[in-house]
């Protein structure tokens, strides 16, 4: 069976990928500054279904980005595990991390001119980031067909100097698709964009998480485009701190028993306070601060 994106026909197996789901179990990664090691991760629970669009949100150097490297196979966890589909990352070779980015994985960095080659138009970057993918034997659609997918299939043998920035982030988009990947990591694809463009962009990523399936994480310090997102994970100090659904923000507990308090009820209680936990009747669960001499 075929489909047909404007002109361009396209076997209906070929273009429709289906999602990867994701899953990290008591994740740690620490990494070396000046001779000094950094927890960039500690004990990070996650779990992300084939298919689902999720926002990852968290202060400057709350963990945010690492967590798309490690994903991504350009780094290894330094324990625990964390598994993209089927392929355990914290195993594999770096040929096969490799592979994983070619086929199964694609990768948009921060600033559009970082995915993209500045003297090729969008159809030959699209072209150039297939190249690997087809090497290991996949089969990709025409380069066209995926710009068609973002909206840019008009624009494809423009110079990229012509392009709006709002344009040049969708190609960078479209890069990071040109393979069909199973999971799309968009580490603030909108960060320096007008709201017109920064739509445009999140359509895209949206039309590709609908027509393709690919599962989507994309970080973001903006609440409007995390609003956009079904799903919202707020990462603090390394850990999972919350999660969105809808218009609600929910605590998480970690499958260590840890819990992060919001940030609001944080401010009444210093490190070191101490809770008296308790079990209501009705079943829900009380946080009782006890103040006082510890003695």
């Amino acid at each position: 069976m075929t489909v047909i994106i404007d002109d361009y026909i396209v076997a209906e197996d070929q273009f429709r990928s289906g999602g990867l789901a994701v899953s990290a179990h008591q994740l740690v990664h620490i990494y070396r500054v000046e001779g000094n090691d950094v927890v960039a991760l500690t004990s990070v629970d996650l779990d992300i279904a084939a298919g689902q669009m999720v926002a990852l949100l968290g202060p400057s150097g709350s963990g945010k980005s690492t967590m798309l490297t490690l994903l991504a196979g350009l780094h290894q966890p330094s324990a625990g595990r964390l598994r993209v589909g089927t392929h355990n990352l914290s195993n594999l070779e770096p040929k096969e991390r490799d592979a994983l980015r070619a086929t199964e994985v694609g990768t948009v960095l921060q600033g559009a001119a970082r995915n993209l080659l500045p003297y090729a138009t969008p159809e030959q970057n699209v072209a150039f980031a297939q190249a690997a993918a087809v090497r290991l034997g996949k089969s990709v659609p025409e380069p066209r067909a995926i710009l068609d997918l973002v909206g840019m299939v008009e624009h494809a043998r423009r110079r990229l100097r012509e392009l709006t920035p709002g344009q040049l982030q969708t190609v960078a988009v479209a890069v990071a698709i040109s393979a069909l990947p199973g999971l799309l990591l968009a580490d603030e694809p909108t960060s320096q964009l007008d709201h017109e463009h920064r739509d445009d962009v999140l359509d895209a990523i949206t039309r590709i998480n609908r027509q393709i399936g690919t599962t989507v994480l994309l970080v973001t310090h903006d609440p409007e485009v995390a609003a956009r997102m079904p799903r919202r994970i707020t990462i603090r100090d390394g850990r999972i701190g919350s999660e969105g659904h809808g218009t609600e923000e929910l605590a998480v507990i970690g499958r260590d028993g840890s819990l992060q308090l919001p940030p609001d009820i944080l401010e009444g209680m210093p490190a070191g306070s101490l809770l008296r936990v308790r079990r209501l009747p009705g079943g829900e669960v009380m946080l009782e601060r006890i103040d006082g001499d510890r003695s």
